[in-house]
């Protein structure tokens, strides 16, 4: 847990169309390909994809059985595996390992955002312990309590939409992280919906990411302008 402490912020955040993740960014060399490198959020089939705070290696072992899981489910039956039976199944093999000598629990929590035909969007949250639950707006990683808290106050249960998701979300973020300014560098966002019957999952571009951190930057500037001015009248 003290490894989960000490990892990146990843918050979820539920919407009436669609799900987002988005997950602080702790190494930002320059030189890493951006097409073909994601640190934080890994698709795990077409409806799922999670987003890991703790060891990356353990994050790594954990996020290749979550695929075979799902890949195993679609060759018996035909169809994809349902959200909560996935996270349920992984959640079997963390317990075991809490549970068994010579074996080490993995020192991950992950966050999982998908979609299927029996509840439709959902996220979910698991630890290393193997419990899990689902959520409607949650954050795991760093800062965490103080994400949760702000989660609690902005989240609107039944009326956020995906753009409000990621506003709020760049908000928490803005005020959590341990950075003087906020930039596509430290952030990664990927965001789930789904389109004439097709779930599509889509790591946002930084430009995207960007021009919403510039969105809110402006509101900050207005909202602070207006109050000082309040303040001086």
């Amino acid at each position: 847990m003290e490894a989960i402490g000490h990892a990146g912020t990843c918050l979820g955040i539920l919407a009436k169309d669609g799900v987002l993740l988005a997950a602080e960014r702790r190494n930002t060399n320059k030189l890493l390909d951006e097409v073909s490198y994601s640190e934080k959020i890994y698709k795990l089939q077409e409806d799922m994809a999670c987003s890991v705070a703790g060891i990356t290696s353990d994050a790594n072992v954990l996020t290749n059985e979550l695929r075979l899981i799902a890949q195993r489910f679609s060759l018996y039956y035909q169809q994809p595996i349902p959200c909560e039976q996935l996270v349920s199944s992984l959640c079997d093999i963390k317990q075991a390992y809490t549970q068994f000598g010579g074996k080490r629990p993995f020192g991950v929590s992950i966050l999982y955002m998908g979609w299927d035909k029996h509840y439709g969007y959902q996220l979910y949250q698991s630890d290393p312990s193997g419990n899990y639950g689902g959520w409607k707006a949650t954050c795991i990683g760093n800062n965490s309590a103080a994400a949760v808290s702000m989660l609690k106050q902005e989240y609107k249960e039944n009326e956020t939409t995906l753009e409000d998701a990621l506003n709020l979300s760049i908000k928490v973020l803005s005020k959590t992280l341990d950075t003087n300014k906020l930039t596509s560098e430290k952030v990664e966002m990927a965001t789930l919906t789904r389109e004439n019957g097709v779930t599509k999952i889509q790591v946002l571009p930084a430009e995207t990411v960007n021009k919403l951190i510039k969105v809110y930057e402006e509101a900050e500037a207005k909202a602070e302008a207006e109050k000082k001015k309040k303040d001086k009248s």
